[in-house]
Formats: structure tokens, sequence, C-alpha cells
């Protein structure tokens, strides 16, 4: 008995979709089981997508995904909503290749969060004064709006924005980025993306969190009462169920 779920965006079309899906899915056998799928199809755009890797947090380790794209933004997304067809044909008759990425795993007073695509430290009232220690040593004093952490994954996300580099699939690295830091006689840091070990540890100290807001995907908290932020890749993955065999630089050519 195979089981799946389904998140689809609160959009007319989105909607449509989900039933069709969960209608031709149920006809050939399928069972659907929202709480415990093994396979959850993301009808939407990144952001739906994004949102369903956090709402089955808890059983990561038990499901993949699999994306229809009906959205403006279709990265994840491997199907698009004229390839419905195709999708349930190839999920009914095919046994997907798993690829398998790492989460971000911040640690913040005590509570861990994760992330697909990238955590930031923004503060956009103030300038924020950061402390940057990787693996346990000092590697920078930061000033500016703040810092962004991204993964593979999220190398063409919110880390593109800022001019940060695209890193190839299947290299599982971490990439700190600048957000609008402080460059002139006085004040200086890297200024420059730093790509890095997978291993590494990255931990962000500040005396005055004050203002500050921690993003991670398309969740965020407030910093006031923090002192130390860190993170790292998790052993937490994100499966993606994978049918066809699209290729990364066609990805990366057509969504840009």
């Amino acid at each position: 008995m195979k089981k799946f779920g389904i998140v689809a965006k609160k959009d007319e079309t989105s909607i449509q979709i989900e039933q069709i899906v969960k209608e031709k899915l149920t006809e050939k056998g399928w069972v659907y089981d929202k709480k415990n799928p093994q396979l959850v199809l993301c009808i939407g755009g990144d952001g739906t997508f994004l949102y369903a890797v956090h709402k089955y947090l808890d059983i990561i380790d038990n499901c993949s995904f699999l994306a229809i794209h009906t959205g403006t933004l279709g990265f994840f997304t491997d199907y698009t909503i004229d390839e419905v067809d195709e999708c349930i044909f190839d999920v009914v008759n095919k046994d997907p290749i798993i690829r398998s990425v790492p989460l971000l795993k911040i640690v913040c007073e005590n509570e861990a969060y994760y992330a697909v695509n990238e955590m930031r430290i923004e503060n956009v009232v103030r300038t924020q004064l950061l402390d940057v220690k990787i693996d346990g040593v000092l590697f920078e004093t930061f000033r500016g709006t703040g810092m962004c952490v991204s993964t593979q994954s999220g190398s063409t996300a919110y880390n593109r924005s800022l001019k940060g580099a695209v890193i190839e699939e299947g290299l599982n690295l971490l990439q700190l980025h600048e957000i609008t830091g402080i460059h002139h006689q006085k004040y200086r840091s890297l200024g420059v993306p730093y790509i890095m070990d997978p291993h590494r540890k990255i931990e962000f100290f500040s005396d005055n969190f004050h203002d500050a807001i921690l993003c991670y995907d398309q969740k965020h908290l407030l910093l006031d009462h923090a002192k130390k932020v860190e993170v790292s890749l998790s052993d937490k993955k994100v499966h993606f169920a994978k049918y066809r065999n699209i290729n990364y630089l066609e990805r990366l050519r057509d969504l840009y």
C-alpha cells in the first residue's frame, strides 16, 4: 500500500489540480494519508514546497517530496501544470530516484530550527554588530544589516539576490554571505561570499540582538533576548522523489 499526501497553494488553479491528483492516484490504488504520507505532492511553487517540508518536518526521514508547478517560481518543481497526467503516470508506474539534501540546523536559545534554503540574521532598524566564529575560531567582526548562510539548494534563492554564488547540484556546501556590510577605513569584513566545507559550524555572537530577526526559509522569529545563533548542516534531510532526469543547467537557464 502506497500512501500520499498533498500540500497545495490556496488558489483556484492549484486546488483544482489537487483534486485531480487525489482522484487519479486513489483510482490507481494509492491511499490518501495526510498525516503519514510516503510521498508528498506539492502543488504550487517553491513557497508551497518549503511550506510542505516544514509541515512534515517531524516525519521528514520517512517521506519524499514531488512538486508540480502552478506558481510564480518553480526551481524545486519537476512538472508543470500541463504535465499533470505525465506526473501521475510516472508516480504510478516508475520507481523514483531519491535525491537527499541536508537541512540547515539553526540553534538559538536552546531551540533548534531547520531550513531548506537559508537562514538570515537581519536588522533593518539599526546596524547589527556580529562576532562570527567558524569552528570556534573568531573569523571576523561584522557590522551591517546582517548575515546569510545558505545551502546548495538555497544558493539560487535569497543568496542569489545578494549576488552570492550559485552552487552546482550535488555539492553539499555552506555559503556565508553578508547583507549590506559596512566597509570603510575603520570597519572591515570579508565582503564577499565564503563557500565552505559542509562540516563547518558557524556561530554569530552579539551583546545586542534587539530589533534583529532570525529568518529561516519563509519563517521568522525575533532575536531580542538572544546572545548567540549557531548554524550547521543537519543530519535531517529532505528527500526528493525524482521520476525524470532534468539537467541542472537547463533548470537554471529556464528559471533565470
